[in-house]
């Protein structure tokens, strides 16, 4: 029951009821990622491309899609890593979640959330004040 109100009410949690139905009717099943992210494509959008979609494993969140799949689903490539035998290039890096608005978010010296006193402005800079 609760899997069904999270997926009557709820965009973030995996899928809706409609894409369900959507991917039920017309999608095909093209392959999965290592983090259980499910790829498909079905009907021509509006510029006569295949369309292609993933349904989140958990969250949805778009930078869990890793390098392959993004130009995959991007249409940048038309071969699916799934249907070949891909391999990452050397320069690419692994995948990591978006840590942004988490207790592991980067934050810069000086930053409010650092917690640390910025240091003092040094050069030729004067602040403007009214009346100056």
């Amino acid at each position: 029951m609760k899997t069904l109100l999270l997926q009557i009410f709820t965009w973030w949690n995996s899928q809706t009821i409609g894409t369900r139905f959507f991917t039920w009717r017309k999608g095909t099943k093209v392959g999965e990622d290592e983090f259980g992210n499910v790829y498909y494509e079905g009907t021509l959008d509006s510029e006569g491309r295949t369309r292609r979609w993933v349904i989140y494993k958990g969250y949805a969140e778009a930078s869990a899609i890793p390098a392959g799949w993004h130009g995959w689903i991007h249409h940048r490539a038309e071969t699916a890593p799934s249907q070949e035998n891909y391999k990452p290039h050397v320069w690419e890096k692994a995948h990591q979640p978006n840590l942004t608005g988490s207790a592991a978010a980067y934050r810069p010296k000086g930053s409010i959330a650092h917690g640390d006193n910025r240091p003092e402005v040094t050069g030729d800079y004067d602040a403007w004040t009214p009346g100056s």
